[in-house]
């Protein structure tokens, strides 16, 4: 807690990443990049969902779902960082700042609850395979998906308020590339150790215990796989997990580095560049890990382009 006796919420100045001003133009056009990569690879793969019928399934569902919270995710934040590295106007206002502890704080906890639903959907195929149009039903899976939702509604909106409640110095300058929340409690003049222990609830409740659940999932479906007589059997088995894993790990991975390694005032931007990590290189690897080698996808994508191709022959030749 600071004290200053003079208090605004009027602007913040985001601090953003300390690059050179080559690195800046080089930062620039791979934030764009893998900005316009997430969005487009995202869309696509909840279109796919939606427009084929083949993928009317939990799995793609949930897969749906993830992608939209991860347009989300990268579009609260990423497109103010590039504005601060193309105009080198780091202010934000104070609502635009809320704003975007909310959406960040909504997406983050979304990719995690569909996250944890779609480990037991595998779980579910893989270790009760005979029960699994019971204990998946159509009821079931959109409960869990609409729950992930509302419960993440509900926490980015205690985070938002939480953070808006609060006094800040004049000299706001928040040491990130966007409006985190730790970022924030460091310049309020405000007693914050009630909110740190919020946090510290929050991060065991909606991070700590999905990922235990997950973990625990696996538990069982690797031992169901290693029960497989037929090496064929395993290896389908094993394909239908791969990339759900494949994504918990790229998630968790730069998460558990980051909140497990001990701060430091050096440590700052390497902080911001695992940050810009998951929040940026994840999202749009999820498109990639779920297409480049799934079957259904890559045959829905096959056959929207034939369908494409024949709605442009036939416009053409009536014409």
């Amino acid at each position: 807690m600071k004290e200053c006796p003079n208090t605004t919420k009027n602007m913040f100045f985001i601090s953003a990443i300390s690059v050179s001003e080559t690195g800046q133009y080089l930062l620039l056009n791979v934030v764009l990049l893998m900005y316009l990569m997430t969005v487009l690879g995202n869309i696509i793969i909840a279109l796919l969902v939606c427009l084929v019928s083949n993928l009317h399934t939990p799995m793609y569902f949930f897969l749906s779902n993830l992608a939209i919270s991860d347009i989300i995710f990268v579009s609260a934040t990423l497109p103010k960082l590039l504005s601060i590295l193309l105009t080198q106007d780091n202010w934000m206002s104070f609502s635009a700042c809320m704003t975007q502890v909310y959406f960040f704080s909504l997406s983050g906890s979304c990719d995690i609850f569909l996250l944890t639903s779609m480990s037991y959907d595998r779980y579910v195929a893989i270790c009760k395979p005979l029960q699994y149009s019971l204990l998946m039903s159509k009821d079931t899976y959109i409960s869990l998906a609409l729950s992930s939702w509302l419960i993440s509604v509900s926490n980015a909106t205690i985070n938002a308020l939480s953070a808006s409640l609060l006094s800040y110095c004049l000299t706001q300058n928040v040491d990130h590339f966007f409006c985190d929340q730790k970022a924030l409690y460091a310049i309020t003049s405000s007693d914050v150790r009630s909110r740190y222990i919020l946090m510290l609830c929050q991060d065991v409740l909606l991070a700590s215990f999905p990922f235990l659940l997950i973990m625990t999932s696996y538990v069982f479906i690797i031992s169901t796989i290693l029960k497989i007589h037929s090496s064929e059997g395993r290896l389908k088995a094993c394909s239908s997990c791969t990339s759900h894993l494949t994504t918990v790990i790229l998630f968790y991975g730069p998460v558990i580095i980051l909140y497990g390694k001990p701060e430091s005032e050096g440590s700052k931007e390497l902080d911001k560049q695992l940050t810009l990590l998951y929040m940026a290189v994840v999202p749009m690897l999820n498109p990639f890990v779920y297409s480049l080698r799934n079957k259904d996808i890559l045959n829905a994508i096959r056959n929207i382009k034939r369908k494409w191709n024949l709605i442009l022959i036939k416009s053409f030749f009536s014409r």
